[in-house]
C-alpha cells in the first residue's frame, strides 16, 4: 500500500466485476470454494453483528473485554500522534475504544469492502472524534490499496486488525498479509492483531453453530447475494450450513453443503452440485502463542506484547518490525 493524496471522506470504490469473476473461478475448482469476504453485503454485515451477540460466540465479547482492560497500556505502548489504519473496519466499536485512548491520533483510515458499513462507521466516529481526520477507503484490504495522505504529520502508522480475521486466511496468505502490515507500519510503527487461541473442540464448534441459527443464516446469505447480484437461482432449502473443527489443521472449516443432486445457474454459468457436495466458504484458524510468533518471524515481525483474557481464549498481539 502506498499513500497518495485524497480528499477527506472520499472512498475508493472496489471493482464491481470482482465478485462475478471470483464466483465463476471458485465454482469451477475442485472442491468448490467462495472467498469469505463476500459474506459482507449489507445483510451479511447485519447478520454478523447478530452473531457477535449470540451466547456461544465468545470471540467478540472476549476481545472487547481484553481491549477495555488493557487499552491504556496499549495506547502507552503505541505513543503519540499515530495514524490508525484498520483492515475491515466493520461497525467500529473496538476502534472507538482505541481512538479514545490514543494520545492525539492524527487520522483514521478504515479499509472496508462493505460501503454501507464503512459509511455508517465513519459517520459515527467523525462525530465523536472531530479532531481526527477520517479517510475511508472502500476496498478489499487483501489487494493493493492506495492510502490517503493526512493533513498533519504523523509519528507512526498503526495497523489495527481485530476480530480474529487473520484466521480466515490459510497460513501462507496470513503470512503474506503480515508482510503487508510490516511494509505499511515502517520502521517505528505497530500492528495490533486479534487472534483466536486454540481450545476445546466443543467450545469452538458451538461458536460457529449457534442454537438460534444466526450463523447458518449468515452463511446461506452468500447464496442470497449471488441470486440477487449475479442472477443466481440457488434454492436455499436445498443447501445447509456446516462448520466443523479440523484439529490437525487447527481451524474451523465452514461449508455450504448441497443436500441433493442439482444444477444451479449463477454468473452466466450452469454449475452441478452432487448430493452432500460441500462448497468451502471460510476457514477460521486457531493459534497457540508459538504459532503467532513463528508466523510473525516469517513476515519479518516480532511480538512486542501480548494481552489475553483470564481463560486464555483470545489474544491481542502487538507486532513491530523484527
Amino acid at each position: 500500500m502506498t499513500p497518495t493524496a485524497s480528499a477527506n471522506h472520499q472512498p475508493t470504490l472496489a471493482r464491481d466485476d470482482d465478485f462475478a469473476e471470483d464466483v465463476r473461478k471458485g465454482l469451477s475448482t475442485r472442491p468448490k470454494r467462495i472467498a469469505s469476504k463476500y459474506f459482507y453485503d449489507a445483510a451479511g454485515s447485519d447478520l454478523f453483528e447478530r452473531i457477535c451477540a449470540q451466547p456461544e460466540y465468545y470471540l467478540t465479547r472476549t476481545e472487547l473485554e481484553i481491549l477495555r482492560d488493557h487499552v491504556d497500556e496499549i495506547a502507552t505502548q503505541i505513543g503519540t500522534r499515530a495514524l490508525l489504519v484498520e483492515y475491515g473496519s466493520g461497525a467500529g466499536i473496538k476502534t472507538r475504544l482505541l481512538l479514545d485512548a490514543l494520545d492525539r491520533p492524527i487520522g483514521y483510515v478504515p479499509i472496508e469492502i462493505s460501503e454501507s458499513a464503512l459509511e455508517e462507521s465513519v459517520a459515527s466516529l467523525a462525530e465523536q472524534f472531530p479532531d481526527v481526520q477520517m479517510l475511508p477507503v472502500c476496498a478489499d484490504f487483501t489487494q493493493p490499496v492506495t492510502l490517503p495522505i493526512t493533513r498533519q504529520r504523523h509519528e507512526r502508522v498503526v495497523v489495527f486488525f481485530p476480530g480474529s480475521t487473520l484466521g480466515n486466511f490459510e497460513q501462507r496468505e496470513a503470512i503474506g498479509l503480515l508482510r503487508t502490515m510490516r511494509d505499511e507500519i515502517g520502521a517505528n510503527g505497530f500492528a495490533l492483531v486479534g487472534v483466536d487461541l486454540k481450545k476445546d473442540r466443543a467450545i469452538l464448534e458451538a461458536a460457529y453453530n449457534d442454537a438460534a441459527g444466526v450463523t447458518r443464516d449468515f452463511t446461506l446469505n452468500l447464496l442470497v447475494r449471488m441470486n440477487r447480484e449475479l442472477g443466481g437461482n440457488f434454492a436455499l432449502e436445498r443447501f445447509r450450513h456446516r462448520a466443523q473443527y479440523n484439529a490437525l489443521a487447527g481451524r474451523i472449516e465452514t461449508h455450504i453443503v448441497s443436500i441433493c443432486d442439482q444444477t444451479v445457474s449463477v454468473a452466466g454459468r450452469r454449475v452441478a452440485f452432487a448430493a452432500d457436495e460441500a462448497m468451502l466458504v471460510e476457514y477460521s484458524c486457531k493459534y497457540a502463542q508459538a504459532d503467532i510468533e513463528a508466523m510473525a518471524a516469517k513476515a519479518g515481525l516480532r511480538v512486542v506484547r501480548t494481552w489475553t483474557d483470564p481463560d486464555q481464549r483470545f489474544a491481542l498481539e502487538l507486532l513491530a518490525r523484527a
